[in-house]
């Protein structure tokens, strides 16, 4: 895939209705629960919206700063994943979050202003701390991730964040630091709105949420056999041992993936299971025949795009530049608003 020189690409349509901010962390291969929430209204988003996706390898440390020697092929692999998914650098921007050293200077910044009690109480920080027990994630970067969400967001101008009715809470710290910013500098800063979208909760085989820390998903370019092993390491209802016993869908991780990946014959399957008609296998033997179909041109895409040496660079090359003079503009307002600018 070649990439277009920038000012052939990326020209905002009267038809577009704001600047979209949204990253993604390398901290594995993309699997379907990315797919069926994010990274699918993510490519939708893009015929709508001024898009600006980025990969937060920064945002990676805070609970992997272990595994820096594996960043380049992180890095590699969800940009492929995401170019394979449809995100498409003509109609969008993609960047690494770490070749903006303004980033990390207007992080600095904002963290001077912000309480240390509005980081404490954040959802997010306590639920990494007792999902991650094993792992020693109780950091200052962990702690400090609002701010350095914030400034991903504000940096860019980003005007709209796609977050889940259950996400709203997360985007409403950057939202107050903002306010703050702006109450102390003078308005400054952009405050972001969130862009409710249907992000439903897809579990994993342990019945979780669908997570690469808990290893418990299906990723995008597992092959067929997979994909089929995967899903039938899932469990199912505990009361459904055997073809006959009527089982309880609304409990059951299988069925909560059918209502995404097979819509057409989720009222049978909720039906038979209930009924005992259904068994667990067959039940998983229809979902993975569905799953495979559906990941297919993804898979075959990102091996076609992996065969293209130097693409990844390119893009996010091209990414860095484009978004560039919009970071550059943007610490010049807060670091001048702050009195740091000097004649």
């Amino acid at each position: 895939m070649t990439v277009p020189a920038a000012d052939t690409r990326f020209q905002p349509v009267e038809t577009r209705r704001g600047r979209v901010l949204s990253g993604f962390r390398p901290t594995g291969d993309l699997h379907v629960g990315h797919w069926a929430g994010n990274v699918s209204n993510a490519v939708r988003l893009q015929d709508e919206y001024e898009c600006y996706y980025f990969v937060a390898d920064w945002h990676m440390l805070t609970t992997h700063y272990d595994r820096t020697e594996d960043l380049p092929a992180l890095i590699e692999g969800i940009v492929l994943d995401l170019l394979a998914c449809g995100i498409d650098p003509q109609r969008s921007v993609l960047y690494l979050q770490s070749d903006l050293p303004e980033v990390a200077e207007m992080a600095l910044l904002l963290g001077m202003i912000t309480p240390l009690g509005w980081l404490e109480r954040v959802p997010t920080y306590k639920e990494r701390l007792r999902d991650m027990a094993e792992r020693d994630v109780a950091n200052f970067g962990l702690l400090g991730y609002p701010i350095l969400q914030t400034v991903d967001i504000s940096i860019v101008r980003g005007e709209l964040v796609p977050v889940g009715e259950d996400q709203v809470s997360h985007l409403e710290i950057s939202r107050e630091i903002v306010r703050r910013f702006n109450r102390l500098f003078g308005e400054v800063l952009v405050e972001p709105q969130p862009l409710l979208s249907d992000f439903p909760l897809v579990p994993g085989s342990d019945g979780r949420k669908m997570s690469k820390s808990l290893d418990n998903g299906i990723g995008l370019a597992d092959d067929p056999d997979t994909i089929r092993a995967k899903v039938r390491s899932f469990i199912t209802d505990p009361q459904k041992v055997r073809l006959g016993d009527p089982g309880r869908p609304e409990i059951c991780p299988i069925f909560a993936l059918h209502t995404r990946f097979s819509p057409d014959i989720v009222d049978w399957t909720r039906d038979h299971c209930r009924t005992g008609e259904l068994g667990c296998v067959d039940c998983k033997t229809n979902l993975a025949d569905r799953l495979i179909e559906e990941l297919r041109p993804i898979r075959e895409r990102r091996r076609e795009l992996a065969e293209e040496p130097g693409l990844v660079g390119e893009v996010l090359d091209e990414g860095r530049e484009r978004v560039r003079p919009v970071v550059q503009d943007t610490l010049a307002a807060v670091r001048d608003a702050m009195g740091f600018s000097r004649s």
